[in-house]
């Protein structure tokens, strides 16, 4: 049997020996040289790569950094006297699989024959959003970065494997150019090979991808306003005048679903008790975006009879909303009642946190306590917003009814560029000076109506607790208000506010709304915190809270950690230049160092909490 084993394979081997050589040749040919890639699969993988290791991202940069020093909320458990010490982070590796990505596109395009050539230039003009929106997110926290020679090695003889590292100014400069360049491909776009379904953003609409590459030079515009404010006007000016128009409805929005089957982060999260002073503002404003960007606190009437019948003290802050019958127990709530009696925000000083007066925020464990339950009484950042795979139990009384929320698995869907983000910008724009059609108050009125209508949209998309009722309620009447969906005349009624009216300190009010708005988008709202000098010191609307630690103020960060290059890393030279030239001590987390070593955008912005410069 081994004999006619090696027979059958001296014959299959002298018959291979035989072949065409030419036919040999072809099959073992360079794989590159074998097929041409369908451009609009690697435009669909491309887009992918825009958000990428996002576990990292929220769980450090975001809920451990970005919010707690912008004010939006605490780190978990409350702000201690070193939450300004940065620590890990997260990121994205942009040149591991987005620009090979990104560049192996444009190169096929580029060598293309010139009929084919012609009829790619609206995808080749989509690759420089996906570059440019990513690469944003990273100069945003740690400045210069390789981008104009970025993914060149493989095109270049010999392989170009020290690329420059750009400054701000460059990649500014060039980012604008790119865009101008993609809006013109995009303004005419008859004959193009068009994307259908492979574009999971627009369906192939390539005006709006436009319409996103102008939002992306409005973001420009918005770092470049306290470094050379005429250039910023110009740009918004050139974007409200655009032939392919700007983002300005909520089918414009810029939507990222990777696939059915994403759900977001995966895991959980530590996150931090929302801030007192923004929850306080949104709720004297009624806002609802308040329950589309945090949850409901765990104190519902059932809960609160539970801590009555156990002869247990409320916290402080819920106990005056309580309405009880003749015999003591709940009869409803006072106020403005569900859901704005259940969202309650927690001071943000680590003084604050370290004060025994203010276990009712920050040791609940103690306080809230019946039996074998604690009941979170403060407002978290809504999970729901991060990854959509987990259970929700909603809260009831220790030994009562088991209600879940379960099997609801979502596609996770996040917005990485809107419809309001843009008007609100033009309102920031008109109100500096800009020769823009509408009036400030024209553009703010309808960014915060774009900004709610979203986040109701979010909010149901990723099916979050309680937007359609409160199950907890046994009365049907009383379960439906304590839904947290939009109700009708709920916007019209929060633009008659006074901090709606641009009349006057429109600066101010404009800034607050963006602020709002990226909540859910951490990197924007530390940008702008930064550029604006928002959430304002002893402002009437939201007002900046002093960090202290013994009574001294303490230095907050405006710039992520810069690692030291090593002689051993082949583009040593250059990215100890770039360090250099920045001016950066690398290497350090020291916040004191952190806060006064800026990166160029920020050199001319304000203070934190000093106000926007007019």
């Amino acid at each position: 049997m081994k004999t006619t084993y090696k027979l059958i394979f001296a014959l299959i081997f002298i018959l291979a020996i035989g072949c065409d050589k030419d036919k040999f040749a072809e099959l073992n040919s360079d794989p590159s040289t074998l097929s041409e890639p369908d451009l609009r699969y690697s435009m669909t993988k491309a887009i992918e790569q825009m958000y990428s290791n996002d576990y990292t991202i929220w769980f450090y940069n975001n809920f451990q950094y970005v919010h707690p020093w912008a004010q939006v909320a605490t780190v978990q458990d409350g702000n201690a006297a070193d939450f300004n010490l940065m620590g890990p982070s997260g990121g994205q590796n942009i040149y591991s699989s987005l620009f090979p990505q990104t560049m192996d596109i444009r190169m096929r395009i580029e060598d293309m024959e010139d009929e084919d050539k012609a009829i790619n230039q609206a995808i080749r003009a989509m690759t420089f959003p996906v570059q440019i929106a990513t690469a944003m997110t990273i100069t945003d926290n740690t400045g210069s970065l390789t981008y104009t020679e970025a993914g060149l090695a493989p095109y270049t003889n010999p392989p170009l494997l020290t690329p420059v590292v750009d400054n701000q100014e460059t990649l500014f400069n060039t980012w604008l150019a790119e865009l101008d360049e993609a809006v013109a491909a995009l303004s005419n776009t008859d004959g193009q090979i068009n994307m259908g379904n492979q574009d999971r953003i627009y369906g192939g609409d390539f005006q709006k991808w436009g319409k996103y590459c102008n939002l992306l030079k409005l973001r420009i515009a918005a770092r470049l306003v306290n470094k050379d404010r005429s250039k910023a006007l110009q740009i918004a000016e050139q974007v409200a005048s655009s032939p392919v128009g700007y983002m300005d409805a909520l089918s414009d929005d810029f939507i990222y679903q990777r696939g059915i089957k994403y759900h977001g982060t995966g895991n959980g999260m530590w996150i931090g008790y929302a801030s007192k002073a923004l929850i306080d503002f949104m709720k004297a404003n009624k806002d609802p975006r308040i329950r589309f960007t945090f949850e409901k606190n765990e104190f519902n009437g059932e809960v609160v009879q539970a801590f009555i019948d156990a002869d247990k003290e409320l916290p402080p802050y819920i106990d005056p909303l309580v309405n009880l019958d003749e015999e003591g127990n709940f009869a409803g709530w006072n106020g403005d009642g569900e859901p704005w009696v259940r969202y309650h925000g927690a001071p943000l000083s680590p003084d604050e946190t370290l004060d025994p007066a203010n276990s009712w925020y920050f040791n609940q464990g103690a306080t809230n306590k019946i039996e074998n339950k604690t009941y979170e009484a403060l407002s978290l950042f809504s999970e729901k917003l991060t990854r959509t795979s987990y259970d929700y139990t909603y809260p009831t009384k220790p030994g009562g009814r088991v209600i879940e929320l379960k099997d609801n698995e979502p596609p996770l869907k996040m917005i990485l560029g809107s419809a309001a983000e843009t008007n609100l910008y033009l309102a920031e724009f008109k109100a500096l000076g800009a020769n823009l059609t509408k009036s400030a108050q024209e553009y703010f009125n309808w960014g915060v109506e774009l900004s709610v209508m979203r986040g109701d949209k979010n909010a149901e998309t990723n099916e979050m607790p309680y937007y359609n009722g409160d199950p907890v309620y046994m009365d049907e009447a009383e379960a439906a208000v304590g839904a947290t969906k939009l109700k009708d005349g709920e916007i019209a009624n929060l633009l008659t506010g006074e901090a709606y009216d641009l009349s006057t300190g429109a600066l101010e009010k404009i800034y607050i709304q963006q602020f709002i708005n990226f909540i859910n988008t951490p990197n924007d709202i530390w940008t702008l915190v930064r550029r604006s000098g928002i959430p304002m010191k002893g402002s009437a609307y939201l007002a900046w809270e002093d960090f202290t630690v013994s009574g001294s103020e303490i230095p907050i960060p405006r710039r992520f950690t810069v690692g030291t290059p090593t002689e051993d890393d082949i583009n040593y030279t250059n990215l100890k230049a770039a360090v250099d030239e920045q001016g950066f001590t690398s290497g350090t987390p020291d916040p004191a160092v952190l806060a006064v070593e800026r990166l160029w955008f920020d050199q001319e912005n304000p203070e934190y909490g000093a106000g926007p410069k007019e």
